[in-house]
């Protein structure tokens, strides 16, 4: 998501009065940990889609400035993330050598595919590449009409990928209040949009990722002003037909994390299912980038 002025004023004034040290409810269940992430470069920032490795400790994340930044998280003994270090942000390549081109920079989801391969959606231009490795040429994959008919600042937010390499992307906004989030699944080298995901209340979709367990999990994010941001998961069972058991994974009370945009789901070494956040600071001092992980419940 851009930094917009009118978003960045509500929250510094949010700052500015204080409201960062009122009382908050208690962290929902199965939270586990917040990590301020911190790195000496001037392009970190902006972070909207995070992949962690099986092992708990590598990753790969993007920023919605078209880079991305390789690394690793040491983790203590009982699974906590004792630290990250990292390369720099490095800039995602579009065809050949060349940089990606002014105003297609827009990268927000990200998916690693069972074979290795990179996928980055975009909202700006809306589209989706694919990279045999983070740091090469991208293959620019076809697109569906609806694409090129989405809101500028709205549009491909959300990226996944199952076992089998099929991909799945969805706007963050459905354009109402009552209509669903549109799902978009690409395979055999094709678009189409075979099932909605129904939309609940005024959370947008901000990213998505297909679990160890096969289930869909979709982040969303609700801004509610000086008050700041309230986050949810909930997961689905893909079906043949689309989605079905419905489940509200995690919801957080407003303010209590930052803006959270990156989702990763993994099994940890208890074999639990553990999901990773990643917040987009939107490179603003006031916000911060931390990494929030939660168990699920089950």
């Amino acid at each position: 998501m851009h930094k917009r002025p009118l978003f960045a004023l509500i929250l510094g004034f949010a700052l500015i009065g204080g409201l960062q040290g009122s009382a908050s409810p208690p962290l929902p269940a199965g939270y586990l940990q917040s990590y301020r992430w911190t790195l000496d470069d001037a392009n970190f920032g902006g972070l909207s889609g995070i992949v962690v490795w099986p092992d708990g400790a590598r990753f790969l994340a993007i920023s919605d400035k078209g880079a991305f930044v390789e690394g690793r998280m040491e983790r203590a003994a009982d699974g906590s993330i004792a630290g990250v270090s990292s390369g720099p942000m490095r800039p995602l390549l579009a065809r050949g050598s060349a940089g990606l081109a002014k105003g297609r920079t827009d990268s927000e989801g990200l998916a690693v595919g069972p074979d290795g391969r990179v996928f980055v959606s975009f909202e700006g231009v809306a589209r989706v590449l694919e990279y045999d490795r983070i740091s090469g040429s991208a293959l620019n994959l076809p697109s569906h009409p609806d694409f090129a008919r989405m809101q500028i600042n709205s549009a491909l937010e959300a990226l996944a990928v199952d076992g089998e390499g099929t991909l799945y992307t969805l706007p963050e906004r459905s354009g109402a209040m009552d209509r669903p989030f549109p799902v978009y699944r690409f395979r055999g080298g094709v678009w189409d949009q075979p099932f909605d995901v129904p939309r609940r209340g005024g959370f947008l979709a901000v990213d998505a990722d297909v679990g160890p367990d096969g289930r869909f999990y979709l982040l969303e994010r609700e801004f509610q002003g000086l008050a700041g941001f309230a986050s949810r998961v909930r997961s689905f069972a893909l079906t043949g037909g689309g989605v079905a058991d419905e489940r509200v994974e995690m919801q957080s009370a407003t303010g209590q994390h930052d803006n959270l945009e990156g989702l990763s789901v993994w099994r940890d070494g208890t074999g639990g299912l553990r999901m990773t956040m990643v917040s987009d600071d939107n490179f603003n001092f006031f916000q911060t980038t931390e990494i929030v992980e939660y168990r699920v419940l089950r």
